[in-house]
């Protein structure tokens, strides 16, 4: 007779179900995986060894079959040793078969029998929750995956405990969630001195989930209003926790098992790799925009960037989702992120100042952001010159509202937007709207529609670039709390667009 347990194979942010099949049959003395075992998976006939040696329980002299079910799906992890010694303990009859068929198991066993964690707990108990069935992981996987409560999970030190617990010996208490994490340690708008176009822009990119680019000279304050944005993010939602988390388990970001209502921020760094920026490598991994994922995806120097890993931005931002295609895996990620990008204007720059400007002004200008293709800059809702910021001015009081009285409006037009497509589930911001459904909640009035015609005759607008000038104008109106796109929106979202000269 087969014994089975069950456990999870990840595709993306996906867990499916995998069967777990141990056979012993008469025949020499042999212990062999199949179902397309990656190297991790093949090596945990010794780990279990091992560990059932540790625990004084001798495999028996006969011919130890596994197979991983379905066959033809690749199986990567070691998460499988755990399965693995279960349906062996189960076909000993050591311990009761049904109990192990009743739940998920997942974790990496120590020589010694101890239970070791792993990635994609959250995703995993997600699958066994769908199949009315419990998990068994390592406990400091526990909390994590009890975020899932529909789901009954135990979590364990040892294969010893699972033993004692399957058994009856000595039950193990379900997991408890952790707890709710939050960042207090944000720093306030109100630090920046000077900058209130700048800093209306990042408000607007806030309450709208805008892709915003800043451009202006070296300690103009660029980097220093992108690291404030999270300080004006209203917290994610239920739903877009879950999400988000469930990435971040997968990549082992998530700190002892708490969840972040927090919006993430990415900063990769300009010498960061394809694979980092949109995901691959081993096992085709999460990237950059994926762990951004209803967050903030901020590229300092973002011309320094290789020219194909800025051109590979484009898909993403406009549907949302990334496919990591490799010769053994198709793997597609959400991320629906917000970009934010930095640049100064030229390489030496200082384009803008003739006392420091370099002999090449403008064509040193022209190259260097001439590294931005027209169609990734054409996919920025706003362009912002940051001017440099007198030194004398830096000792002069703070202007501005301060992060909390901005967090407040972009929240309320947060929840605008959220009463606005409450019947459209892929729609949870106006930077997500298009098509007729745009037309519709940012149609202007005849003063902005004209406004808005000459603009684009004007300036040659695209009609990507016509669409989210819209976008950003309704966006506008929100924040003013205004049911109607009007003139003064339409220009302000308009001068947002044509702000670089170098992109109009």
């Amino acid at each position: 007779m087969v014994a089975k347990a069950y456990t999870v194979a990840f595709e993306g942010v996906e867990a499916r179900t995998v069967e777990v099949q141990c056979a012993i049959s008469p025949g020499l003395p042999s212990f062999s995986i199949v179902g397309l075992p990656n190297k991790a998976v093949s090596e945990a006939r010794d780990r279990v060894r091992a560990a059932l040696t540790a625990l004084a329980i001798a495999l028996p002299s006969k011919r130890i079959t596994i197979n991983l079910s379905p066959a033809d799906l690749p199986k990567e992890g070691s998460h499988f040793d755990l399965p693995i010694a279960l349906a062996l303990l189960s076909a000993m009859e050591i311990v009761p078969r049904d109990a192990i068929e009743a739940s998920v198991a997942l974790g990496e066993l120590s020589l010694d029998g101890s239970l070791v964690a792993v990635n994609g707990a959250l995703p995993a108990a997600m699958a066994a929750a769908s199949e009315d069935r419990g998990m068994i992981c390592p406990a400091a996987c526990g909390a994590e995956a009890a975020w899932v409560a529909t789901a009954q999970v135990i979590g364990a030190q040892s294969l010893a405990e699972v033993i004692q617990h399957v058994t009856g010996q000595r039950p193990i208490a379900p997991a408890e969630a952790g707890e709710v994490q939050n960042n207090p340690s944000l720093r306030d708008l109100a630090d920046v001195k000077g900058q209130e176009r700048a800093k209306r822009a990042l408000e607007i990119a806030a309450a709208g989930r805008h892709h915003l680019i800043y451009v202006g000279t070296p300690g103009s304050g660029k980097s220093m209003l992108a690291a404030r944005l999270p300080s004006i993010l209203p917290p994610l939602s239920p739903q877009e926790a879950l999400e988000t988390s469930m990435i971040h388990s997968l990549s082992g970001l998530l700190d002892e098992g708490g969840i972040s209502r927090a919006r993430p921020f990415r900063e990769p760094h300009h010498t960061a790799s394809m694979a980092a920026i949109i995901g691959g490598g081993r096992g085709a991994k999460p990237g950059e925009v994926s762990l951004a994922h209803n967050g903030v995806l901020f590229m300092d120097e973002f011309p320094e960037f290789p020219r194909t890993v800025l051109e590979t931005l484009r898909q993403p931002i406009e549907t949302g989702e990334v496919m990591v295609a490799r010769a053994n895996a198709h793997i597609k990620y959400p991320c629906q992120f917000m970009l934010i990008a930095a640049a100064n204007p030229c390489r030496c720059g200082y384009m803008t100042d003739p006392a420091k400007a370099c002999a090449r002004v403008p064509h040193c200008g022209e190259d260097y952001l001439g590294r931005i293709s027209g169609p990734l800059m054409d996919r920025f809702d706003m362009r912002v010159e940051v001017p440099p910021v007198a030194f004398q001015d830096l000792d002069l009081p703070s202007t501005g509202d301060t992060s909390s009285d901005v967090a407040t409006r972009v929240v309320q037009a947060r929840k605008i937007q959220s009463a606005r497509f409450a019947e459209h589930d892929s729609l949870r911001s106006n930077a997500d709207a298009s098509g007729e459904i745009l037309e519709e909640i940012a149609k202007p009035d005849a003063e902005g529609r004209d406004l808005l015609i000459k603009a684009a005759e004007r300036f040659g607008l695209s009609a990507r670039g016509y669409h989210r000038v819209l976008r950003v104008a309704r966006t506008i109106a929100d924040l003013a709390g205004d049911t109607n796109v009007r003139r003064d929106h339409i220009g302000e979202a308009v001068s947002f667009r044509l702000s670089l000269a170098s992109a109009a």
